[in-house]
């Protein structure tokens, strides 16, 4: 097979205009051609008045090897890569070691155990949560009652934060190994679409991503698995001998004590009482950059619009979404973050007394609002420095001024951008309504974020409106604040994925430093699951 990437054709292109395409780019004849299929389809929407689809195809040809002669050194003309998972390691029959053990059941530490399960390890799954539906229903009680449970929310529980979010299911990180197929595959399985295999840029969307979790985590039960929920690890177990540092075991919230000696940490970028705790225990933990800000809305419409000019509304383009940056005259960087099209901004505090937004929306994309993260990045050396546990007191500082300024009852502080730019409080919102539930008070959002941010977050919002009409219009609302884009510490491990002055311990995904996003901790927590098999095979 052939892969042929970079094939265009115009937006209301016939059905069979593919294979006729593939002939031309090949300059082969129809009947060389025996079969092709897509492999990955994306759009070209630079020019709004000529908007193309672009895919990238297999194809069966009669004489593949004249072909891949005639095309050697064209990257869009190769052979198709072979995507299929290949495990490293498998369970020993009578194993002599204590069970591994996932702490966390976010996306890092879902694949983590599921790829433990699929070797035959039968991976004991912590998390301080409950499973998904009822984590669901205390996740509602603040959105729809202003009532808070610390252990069960948007950030804790069966599924992680990317629970309640846009489930997009595309990142940068490089991957020669097709990881990332491997999730995508696997949460077909468990009842994603199919087309998340082929859209360039897939989602899933929270209501499919509940029962999917559900049904990934039968599989791993039936493979032998185990998970326990509400089980907190308060400590860690940390033997010292000959200068060296190993895990023996966990502390758990129950009182039980559990014997482990490879622990995978897949925490999440909001266990903070776990980041103290590693700190105590003497863990190797620092400091790391992350970004602060707003979620901005628009209704999807104007993003329609102002991305697809009057091919908006197109079924094969669905909704618009779009990624902004602007470097700023004092030297911050102000961009979008996780924009969710036809979603919702939520509520995503994890701790009483403080407020903290997110975004959300469903497969279908279809409710009236889009909203993205507009957020400043922000350095430990600059910003807060002086103990690797800093950036966790600066995000409280920030959350516990919005809760102040939405009127301490978990509404969130929120402003029209005609008046943020004008320097004026929000006495009413406009043309825009909010989304975010419980509520939105109208005030002053330089309250709620430092002052560079502000003046970074005023210098950037005229400058996306030139590039994305409409984007700084004065009834377009801004709520905040936008604290948790990523960790801000990383656990450091060596490239044996292990912690540098822990054996046994195993940072992961999102909460040590090493992801951003469904799939990128996701891929993570396979790397980890494998490292962790080869050092129990080996053991």
């Amino acid at each position: 097979m052939i892969r042929l990437s970079e094939l265009k054709l115009p937006l209301d292109h016939a059905p069979d205009a593919i294979a006729p395409a593939i002939v031309a780019r090949l300059g082969i004849e129809p009947g060389d051609l025996i079969a092709h299929s897509i492999a990955r389809r994306g759009n070209d929407a630079r020019k709004r008045s000529a908007i193309l689809l672009v895919y990238s195809v297999d194809v069966e040809l009669r004489d593949e090897a004249a072909v891949l002669a005639r095309f050697a050194g064209d990257p869009n003309v190769r052979p198709t890569p072979d995507t299929g998972y290949r495990f490293v390691a498998q369970a020993p029959a009578m194993p002599t070691r204590p069970r591994p053990v996932v702490i966390g059941a976010g996306p890092c530490g879902l694949f983590a155990g599921l790829i433990l399960a699929q070797m035959g390890f039968r991976p004991i799954i912590l998390d301080r949560g409950k499973v998904v539906r009822q984590r669901t229903k205390d996740t509602w009680g603040l959105w729809r009652r202003s009532e808070l449970n610390p252990e069960s929310n948007v950030q804790y529980g069966e599924g992680g934060a990317g629970t309640f979010s846009d489930g997009k299911l595309y990142c940068r990180i490089k991957d020669s190994r097709h990881l990332g197929r491997k999730v995508l595959t696997e949460f077909v399985k468990a009842g994603a679409p199919e087309d998340i295999l082929t859209e360039a840029h897939p989602h899933i969307g929270t209501f499919r991503l509940v029962s999917m979790v559900e049904n990934m985590r039968a599989t791993i039960e039936e493979l032998g698995g185990e998970y326990r929920w509400q089980h907190r690890v308060e400590d860690i177990e940390i033997e010292e001998s000959g200068g060296e540092r190993r895990v023996r075991g966990l502390h758990l919230s129950t009182g039980e004590f559990l014997e482990a000696d490879h622990v995978v940490l897949a925490v999440g970028h909001s266990a903070r009482d776990t980041f103290h705790m590693l700190y105590d225990r003497g863990v190797h933990i620092e400091a790391k950059p992350f970004s602060i800000g707003v979620r901005i809305e628009h209704p999807q419409s104007w993003i329609d619009r102002a991305r697809y000019g009057n091919c908006a509304g197109h079924p094969d383009l669905g909704a618009a979404a779009y990624a902004l940056s602007h470097h700023c005259s004092n030297g911050r960087t102000v961009y979008s973050f996780c924009m969710c099209p036809g979603g919702r901004v939520v509520a995503a505090a994890s701790e009483p007394g403080r407020v903290v937004t997110n975004g959300m929306s469903q497969y279908s994309r279809q409710e009236f609002n889009a909203n993205s993260g507009l957020v400043v990045a922000i350095d430990p050396d600059k910003d807060y420095p002086g103990h690797p546990l800093a950036g966790i007191a600066f995000q409280r500082k920030w959350e516990e001024a919005a809760f102040v300024a939405g009127g301490s009852t978990y509404h969130a502080p929120g402003q029209r951008v005609g008046d943020f730019l004008a320097k004026r409080a929000s006495t009413a919102m406009g043309e825009v309504t909010p989304s975010y539930k419980p509520g939105v008070a109208p005030t002053d959002l330089s309250a709620c974020l430092p002052d560079y941010a502000i003046d970074a977050l005023r210098e950037a919002l005229p400058v996306f409106g030139r590039q994305l009409p409409r984007y700084d219009d004065p009834d377009a609302v801004m709520t905040g604040v936008e604290t948790r884009t990523s960790s801000p510490v990383r656990i450091r491990r060596g490239a044996d994925f292990v912690s540098v002055n822990t054996v046994g311990l195993y940072p992961a995904g999102e909460g040590a430093g090493y992801a951003g996003g469904i799939l990128s901790a996701a891929i993570d927590g396979i790397k980890v699951a494998e490292a962790m098999a080869l050092s129990m095979v080996a053991a």
